[in-house]
């Protein structure tokens, strides 16, 4: 066998790891929302000597992937209402083939009373952001140029790049 050690190979991001004190309640949000399935479940208990709390893992995808999401619950754990002034992910993103595709599912979302806390337009995409039940803000959106090379092209050249927020309820008459 031969190592590469020398070139930087490029993997994909595979899954994210989030830890909740309300796993079923964050499964059931990601199901509604991405149409994740829960693929594994386990429960890890230390020795009762450890003074540790059991661990319960959810794994969940929405796509072929063995898991696209692993929410790790811990009880005891709270969210921090001061998360937003730390070091913390800020959000991560799910990207939809078409523009129907996402404004559908804003629609599909906004009939079960889940909205989005900020919806913008940078250009290269159009961008949905909301909260999960701990917090977490997850991003649905859609590449306005149709493939990852022309909006690439465009983010890498365009003086103009910028971002501009808009009210949810006027997606639909714009």
């Amino acid at each position: 066998m031969s190592l590469n050690t020398d070139t930087i190979v490029h993997p994909r991001l595979h899954h994210i790891g989030l830890t909740t004190s309300n796993g079923p309640r964050m499964a059931e949000w990601y199901r509604q929302v991405l149409g994740m399935v829960v693929v594994h479940e386990t429960q890890s208990a230390a020795p009762a000597h450890a003074g540790v709390p059991p661990i319960k893992s959810i794994w969940m995808s929405n796509d072929e992937a063995n898991h696209r999401l692993a929410l790790v619950e811990v009880p005891g754990l709270e969210v921090n209402a001061e998360r937003s002034h730390h070091s913390r992910v800020q959000h991560f993103a799910f990207e939809y083939p078409k523009l129907d595709d996402l404004l559908g599912t804003y629609q599909r979302l906004k009939g079960i009373g889940i909205l989005p806390v900020l919806c913008t337009d940078g250009g290269l995409q159009t961008a949905f952001y909301y909260a999960d039940p701990d917090g977490n803000i997850v991003e649905i959106n859609v590449d306005n140029f149709g493939n990852a090379w022309t909006s690439g092209e465009y983010i890498r050249t365009s003086p103009e790049l910028r971002v501009i927020r808009w009210a949810s309820t006027s997606i639909l008459t714009r």
